[in-house]
């Protein structure tokens, strides 16, 4: 099936003039996750991870994908032509790779709704260099994509203002705020999740995202939103019109076209698509990241409370959940997955999981981002460790959450070092007291620091921003080795999971979400610390204390006490008993 569809590209290829087509993998809106319409990383090669790049040529079908990805999309893409590539190794990278097997003069073809108008410019400058010339062009998948997908239309729905802290019209006047100080007429807006954000509307656009497709347009005496209106009620679409007119979505090129001949206009080049350079790319437009993602990055006192909330909700579900569980007993992966949802969907304002949940048993613990099948949902047989990371959203806020649980009566003394190792990073990075304008990339090694001295590491990031009410990841903060040029803020919500994972044999990752804020200030300047928000204790039966420093073992009691005090009067009274013993303290 993905050779034939491989073969049938590559008649359009050869009709079109076109050496090479490259394949991104998103949707008009750069999208991280995509609805089934725009999975044409998945069509073509058989591999459904959410990340990795696509290049097939007349005699070759090649995979790029990152470390998350290497188990998975090696057994994905099995049988068929499709080569895998390991990005960030010693592997031809995407550019090299052409640069080395393609010939001079060659075409380079990608489809423009597809790739970013800066990646678009970055690749072709890079590709001239070798005298090559990059393209772009309809969407060439679609001619031989039977039954494909449409484009999705979910009802949109509103967040309560009284969760979301400010209404629409408030969020507006932000956005015009700022473009006052960037000497700025208009600003377009692609990205789905900021577009959900200023609007206080939701959707099912993409799975797990509560994101509608649109797009969006902030003037000073004008707010223009580009979506059908048949997905809004009529109490909805009233509401929304009274801060936004609304066009049809596939009006927008029309409608931007003359919008943005006035004035002088701000817009993101990594949100953007291709196809709109012709409107957007003129010297008299300032380029940067979009107005609202800083906006939503930081979250206001309303959306703080929320998210506490939401995890003080998943911490009564998780002791509940674990109260039930027989640590000697007979599941599986799925199961013990859906057992932990069972929990949470009793919960109030749970909405449902704000990813595809991960229970991985021994080595498909290993798997970072691996995602249990039927084909592949393992027994967890009494003797393992398992890697469960999962997460909710809630009317009022989100969580996501990692422990690694042990099913059996005794560890190794290999998975107890492991552990111990993990969580002293995990510990680390949640104790760091850091000043004003740091970035997360200043603060990765501190959660690496104990296994690098053991030599060992993992090659994921160390943490990832988090929506309230949105996307499970968000921009533009991370914590990783990426030299991401974004300063921490107060506010801000990110992920703190350093892991470790040895293929074939165990998975390890411990993740809390940590919140941005303001510790002290000094002659020095301002000073940040992270507020944790997770309510879960560690799997205590892992920990080898004799890695630990006092210091170490007294956050981890003070964390299980908070944790304990917090929820003891809210658990259901049989999950007493277990909540005690998880948090009782440890000692020496």
């Amino acid at each position: 099936m993905i050779d034939k569809r491989i073969s049938k590209l590559r008649e359009e290829l050869e009709k079109e003039g076109i050496d090479a087509y490259y394949i991104t993998g998103t949707d008009p809106h750069q999208s991280e996750y995509v609805s089934p319409r725009w999975r044409t990383r998945e069509f073509i090669t058989g591999f459904s991870g959410s990340a990795g790049t696509v290049i097939i040529t007349t005699n070759a079908a090649i995979l790029w994908v990152d470390s998350r990805y290497f188990i998975q999309a090696a057994h994905q893409i099995k049988g068929t032509e499709v080569k895998m590539l390991k990005l960030d190794t010693d592997d031809l990278q995407p550019i090299d790779w052409m640069q080395k097997n393609l010939k001079k003069g060659a075409k380079v073809g990608v489809d423009s709704t597809s790739i970013s108008i800066k990646d678009f410019l970055e690749l072709e400058e890079k590709l001239e260099e070798k005298g090559l010339k990059f393209v772009g062009t309809e969407d060439l998948l679609d001619k031989n994509w039977e039954n494909r997908p449409s484009i999705p239309f979910s009802k949109v729905v509103r967040m309560r203002d009284d969760y979301a802290g400010f209404t629409a019209s408030a969020k507006i006047n932000f956005v015009r705020l700022k473009m006052r100080d960037l000497s700025v007429d208009w600003t377009f807006i692609s990205s789905l999740d900021d577009i959900a954000w200023l609007t206080n509307l939701r959707g099912a656009d993409v799975r797990f995202n509560p994101v509608f497709v649109s797009y969006a347009f902030i003037s000073f005496d004008r707010a223009i939103l580009f979506v059908n209106k048949e997905r809004f009620s009529e109490d909805i679409l009233a509401n929304t019109q009274k801060d936004f007119e609304i066009y049809d979505y596939s009006e927008v090129y029309d409608v931007i076209e003359k919008l943005v001949k006035k004035g002088k206009g701000y817009y993101s080049p990594e949100k953007v698509n291709y196809s709109f350079s012709k409107l957007l790319l003129k010297k008299k437009n300032t380029k940067g990241r979009d107005i609202t993602t800083d906006l939503k990055a930081r979250k206001n006192p309303v959306e703080m409370d929320g998210m506490r909330r939401a995890h003080f909700q998943d911490g009564v579900a998780f002791i509940n959940f674990m109260a039930k569980l027989d640590p000697l007993g007979l599941y599986s992966e799925i199961e013990i997955s859906k057992l932990f949802a069972a929990e949470r969907e009793k919960t109030e304002g749970y909405l449902g999981p704000s990813f595809a949940p991960i229970s991985g048993f021994r080595e498909h613990g290993a798997m970072c981002h691996y995602s249990a099948t039927e084909e592949s949902n393992k027994a967890v047989d009494r003797q393992g460790l398992l890697v469960l990371d999962t997460g909710s959203e809630f009317e009022y806020g989100m969580t996501d959450l990692t422990r690694t649980l042990l099913f059996g009566m005794d560890a190794t003394e290999e998975e107890k070092k492991d552990y111990t190792l993990v969580l002293k990073g995990h510990l680390a990075l949640a104790a760091m007291i850091f000043p004003k304008g740091t970035r997360g990339v200043q603060l990765d090694g501190f959660a690496r620091q104990f296994l690098w001295r053991e030599g060992l590491n993992f090659f994921h990031g160390t943490g990832h921003g988090v929506g309230c009410r949105l996307s499970v990841h968000e921009g533009p903060a991370r914590i990783s080795t990426a030299m991401i040029d974004v300063p921490l803020e107060t506010g801000m919500v990110l992920s703190d999971e350093p892991g470790l994972y040895k293929e074939g044999r165990h998975g390890i990752r411990i993740e809390n979400l940590i919140a941005v804020q303001k510790e002290k200030e000094s002659e020095f300047g301002e000073f940040y610390s992270f507020e944790t928000l997770s309510m879960v204790p560690y799997e205590k039966k892992l920990i080898a204390t004799e890695y630990l420093t006092d210091t170490e073992i007294n956050m981890i009691n003070s964390y299980h006490k908070w944790i304990r005090d917090n929820l003891i009067d809210y658990v259901r009274e049989e999950s007493k008993d277990y909540l005690e013993k998880a948090t009782s303290p440890i000692e020496r």
